[in-house]
């Protein structure tokens, strides 16, 4: 019988770097932070202080996902090590949510919101707009599946083109902004709560969401016991510092009050420094960040459903290996019809919004894996161990866990759903162990 074709590992240190703040930078800097002023009461210091806290405790997560990965360097990433920490149900949840809500439900985002976004710049019929979203699933997974080497190449080339041109934008605000930086707070100013700083919080993990997703690609990285831990870290301490700069551009600008009153406060920004017109540059630089962040979810997500299928828990087709591009083609195939299904229905924006905070559960399991690996397989090699521990992962840990009860008490039916669809995994789960025959 012959062996089942493996992944080749053609990932280098600067591809899971770039990767990791790719994938991650999408349309949420140029969104979130007039949610988290209004939140914070307009204080910018507050709010950038929720930022650095936010950016902290990712990276506190990425730490410890990095022993993790380094220790186990298959393609997988978060969903292996559930699996070899807690058992194939836990992990089986977690990449059922993936693949129908999540994964799927952000690339299907990313896509009308790329369609949104270009139809500012040239017209689109509301026709036209569907098939623009259409047309980048489909391009995205046909370079996908062309090679690793070529989605790399792609994610490289936008995430350093988006990078340079926020920091751009921002250093021209900073440096041109006609707004001090307390000149706009008053007496009038929205009281300071906890509530709000939570409220902040939440929505600022959320444009930081997407470290764990270069997880996946560690199976293809060249020597990821060095490389992977290196490159996950350094990348969301990059992003920290780069949403940062871009929130002081902004403040630079407007003023806290009008950052916190704007609707597109990137383009809004730019357009009260330099004139209307520059807006256009702002969409293209926005155009740029979608694509690139879709690319890494097509390049990253399909090899936890590559590891589910070798595992005899999802659809067997999409543990083929391409014979001639070595890369999981099935399972990008499989993501990028699901996506375009959600994309044309509109569905993905309810089953987000019910769903996606479950992610945090899942990624605080992730945390505590690192304790029960280290009790269960002690003698195992661990060429990165987190730095700080046990401290780090707890905090971690901690933090994840406080946002998913946060949302369990403040939005109790929202949370209720949410889970419901996650349970609703569990019997499909074990329709597919007894097809696959196992006891």
């Amino acid at each position: 019988m012959n062996e089942p074709r493996s992944l080749r590992r053609t990932l280098g240190f600067t591809d899971l770097l770039l990767l990791g703040i790719g994938t991650v930078i999408g349309s949420g800097i140029y969104l979130v932070p007039s949610v988290v002023l209004r939140e914070t009461g307009m204080r910018p210091g507050v709010a950038l202080a929720v930022w650095t806290v936010g950016g902290v405790l990712s990276l506190l997560g990425a730490l410890t996902y990095a022993e993790l990965g380094a220790a186990k360097p298959d393609a997988g990433g978060l969903y292996s090590y559930l699996r070899d920490a807690f058992g194939p149900l836990p992990a089986f949840l977690y990449g059922w949510t993936m693949f129908f809500i999540i994964a799927s439900g952000s690339i299907a985002t990313l896509a009308v919101a790329f369609s949104s976004y270009l139809g500012q710049l040239v017209t689109l019929s509301p026709l036209g707009a569907r098939v623009t979203s259409v047309v980048l699933i489909l391009l995205l997974a046909a370079i996908n599946v062309r090679g690793t080497r070529n989605s790399a190449n792609l994610q490289n080339f936008t995430t350093v083109a988006k990078v340079v041109g926020l920091l751009a934008l921002a250093g021209v605000l900073i440096t041109l902004g006609k707004a001090s930086s307390t000149e706009r707070i008053d007496i009038a100013s929205p009281e300071l709560t906890m509530t709000g700083i939570g409220g902040a919080m939440i929505a600022v993990l959320w444009a930081y969401e997407g470290w764990q997703y270069v997880t996946f690609s560690a199976g293809e990285a060249r020597d990821p016991q060095r490389e992977f831990p290196r490159a996950i870290s350094m990348a969301t301490a990059a992003l920290v510092a780069i949403y940062l700069v871009a929130n002081i551009g902004y403040v630079a600008a407007l003023g806290p009050e009008g950052v916190a009153g704007s609707e597109r406060v990137a383009a809004q920004s730019v357009a009260w420094v330099l004139g209307t017109a520059a807006g256009n540059a702002v969409g293209a630089l926005i155009l740029i960040s979608i694509l690139s962040a879709a690319n890494g979810l097509f390049l990253t997500t399909p090899r936890m459903f590559f590891a589910m299928a070798r595992d005899g828990v999802f659809f067997r087709r999409l543990a083929d290996v391409h014979p001639r591009f070595e890369t999981p083609a099935f399972a990008i195939g499989a993501i990028a019809v699901w996506s375009i299904v959600l994309a044309l229905t509109g569905t993905f924006q309810q089953l987000l919004t019910y769903v996606v905070f479950t992610g945090w559960g899942f990624y605080a399991l992730g945390g505590v894996a690192v304790f029960a690996l280290r009790r269960r397989a002690p003698n195992m090699p661990r060429p990165f161990r987190v730095p700080g521990y046990p401290v780090t992962p707890i905090l971690f840990v901690l933090a994840a866990v406080a946002l998913v009860l946060n949302t369990m008490i403040t939005q109790p039916s929202r949370a209720a759903v949410g889970l419901g669809a996650v349970l609703l995994g569990a019997p499909v789960y074990y329709l597919w162990r007894r097809r696959s025959g196992y006891s």
